[in-house]
């Protein structure tokens, strides 16, 4: 190997490093901000904040990861061991509440199930109430409000996982418990459950995980969580330090959820030896059929359909009102796209320096390093959006007063270079949505034989080259799909941009947040409506990539 070659692949390597260190340094900011902290400090917070919140978080993350499992574990198995008019819709339709982010289902229910809302109104003239005090639904804003509205968008990443595993167990194992006389509930309870288990638990941290990250569903329904607890901490009162510790029990759960999500996993591949082709489904008829449909349609409508529908017609009433939209709406829509389109050009540009540089470690035999880097730089998905940005705050601050001292010397006043701009954001965004394109380029280039790359090496060919005209074209499908997902999860992201965004600058998710804290539901509804259309891409993209699987495990 020529020492032009070897200088190329140590620049990937350093490239990697790079960005698993961007990726760690929030996080060990986030230890030195805490420590800044007085004694006087954290004994308040240990008293009188942390307490209440943490309650209140272990209670909502327990009601979630319930509900998840139910629904999730339950939709995946009646769509999958039983066949019914409509079960082919439904198996694609059951992944819909993805599309649409928590805080705009509470957005949406809040207003539907408003004492003098649309669904209490029209109850009330059916019943010939006229006191709006005459009939009080449950309220919503409450810890088991917010239980439910999660739980009913949260489980598709069980059903996703679970189905996926119904779907390639070893069908021999299904088929000599039958023979053996087991009915389908007791198949179910001991077989194939025991066996989804493992998927299940990835499911149930995934959903746990957002279900920390929230901001704005648990403050809408007036839960305060430590999310809620560090955002109030360092917005109201601009306690960096009370913040940051907060921050540092989250990131406790953070790593135990992580922890009880490899535990799961560690016996993933017990049942591999056997074949795996899907079990045939038990075909409903009459009675039976109807009540498949409706169990499978409850979720959907539920976490999906009311909320969406709703936004529709709230949007068509604003737009049939005023004629349109506002100045200041259009302008948010195009902040919403221009940083989502910095942040996933970023974020697909350090995946794949990361994964390449792993692809050219594992040609030489010698990866510890960069599968290290790969790891590290992955972590931003599992960190709350609240707990990165305030690790950012310390970074972003050291580097705008280098900068600042360093313009000084020619001349030139101190100014911000990063915090309170549209950079700051784009670099939190990164950092949270790299695990996305670093593991869909690893997994893309797992599908690409190293001998490609021998052949391309003897031929002279620098790694550059070879990934500009040989592996690009090949990982075109898996960038494709992590720009996708990267772009819609930045359109989305809520508490990160709250803490981080510019001043007077609004997303679409900061407008319909502003929206809803002051208890109006104007325009909103628009812009809630914006980001669930955006978030069906991915959903769809999800619900084809599924029905291409399992049609491909029924042929075998």
């Amino acid at each position: 190997m020529t020492a032009a070659r070897i200088g190329a692949d140590r620049a990937w390597q350093a490239a990697a490093l790079f960005a698993a260190a961007a990726a760690a340094l929030p996080l060990l900011a986030l230890a030195w901000q805490a420590a800044q902290g007085s004694a006087g400090l954290w004994s308040h917070i240990a008293v009188h904040v942390l307490p209440p919140a943490a309650r209140n978080t272990l209670l909502l993350l327990s009601g979630v990861g319930v509900l998840t499992v139910a629904l999730g574990t339950g939709s995946a198995w009646l769509v999958t061991a039983y066949d019914f008019p409509g079960r082919r819709a439904m198996a694609w339709a059951l992944l819909l509440p993805l599309a649409v982010p928590t805080y705009i289902v509470a957005y949406a229910y809040l207003d539907l199930l408003h004492p003098l809302g649309p669904l209490q109104s029209a109850l009330r003239a059916v019943l010939g109430i006229d006191d709006p005090r005459g009939l009080r639904l449950p309220d919503v804003r409450s810890l088991t409000g917010c239980i439910l509205l999660l739980g009913f968008v949260l489980y598709p990443y069980v059903y996703l996982s679970t189905r996926a595993m119904f779907l390639t167990q070893a069908a021999s194992l299904l088929e000599a418990a039958r023979t053996l006389g087991v009915s389908r509930a007791a198949l179910f309870h001991r077989v194939a459950l025991p066996l989804a288990r493992p998927a299940i638990a990835v499911g149930v941290v995934l959903a746990l995980l957002e279900t920390l990250n929230d901001i704005g569903a648990s403050e809408f329904l007036g839960v305060q969580t430590l999310t809620v607890a560090v955002y109030t901490t360092w917005i109201t009162r601009s306690d960096l330090p009370g913040a940051a510790q907060i921050a540092l029990s989250m990131l406790a759960i953070v790593v135990a959820l992580i922890a009880i999500e490899r535990r799961g996993r560690r016996r993933q591949r017990y049942a591999a030896q056997q074949r795996p082709r899907p079990m045939q489904p038990l075909r409903l008829r009459g009675v039976p059929a109807a009540a498949a449909l409706a169990l499978a349609a409850v979720p959907v409508v539920i976490g999906f359909a009311v909320p969406t529908v709703y936004l529709l017609s709230q949007t068509l009433t604003r737009l049939r009102s005023v004629g349109g939209v506002s100045g200041q709406l259009l302008a948010s829509l195009w902040n919403t796209l221009l940083v989502a389109a910095l942040a996933t050009a970023l974020t697909l540009a350090a995946g794949l320096a990361v994964a390449w540089a792993l692809r050219l470690a594992q040609a030489r035999r010698r990866e510890r390093l960069e599968a290290a880097s790969l790891r590290v730089a992955s972590m931003g998905y599992a960190v709350p959006g609240t707990v990165l940005a305030i690790g950012l705050l310390t970074p972003l601050a050291w580097f705008d007063s280098g900068m600042s001292l360093l313009a000084r010397g020619f001349g030139a006043p101190p100014q911000m270079w990063l915090m309170g701009t549209l950079a700051a954001l784009v670099i939190a965004y990164a950092l949270r949505f790299l695990a996305i394109a670093a593991g869909s380029a690893d997994a893309g280039l797992a599908r690409i034989p190293l001998s490609l790359d021998q052949a391309a090496r003897s031929l002279g060919r620098t790694s550059a080259g070879m990934l500009r005209s040989i592996h690009l074209p090949l990982l075109r499908p898996s960038l494709a799909a992590a720009a996708l997902l990267v772009f819609v999860d930045a359109m989305k992201e809520l508490p990160a941009t709250l803490m981080l965004r510019p001043i007077s600058f609004e997303t679409l998710a900061t407008w319909l947040y502003a929206d809803a804290a002051r208890g109006a539901y104007e325009e909103g509804a628009v812009a809630a409506l914006l980001i669930v259309l955006a978030g069906l891409l991915p959903v769809i993209l999800l619900a084809r990539t599924g029905l291409r699987f399992g049609r491909a495990g029924e042929m075998r």
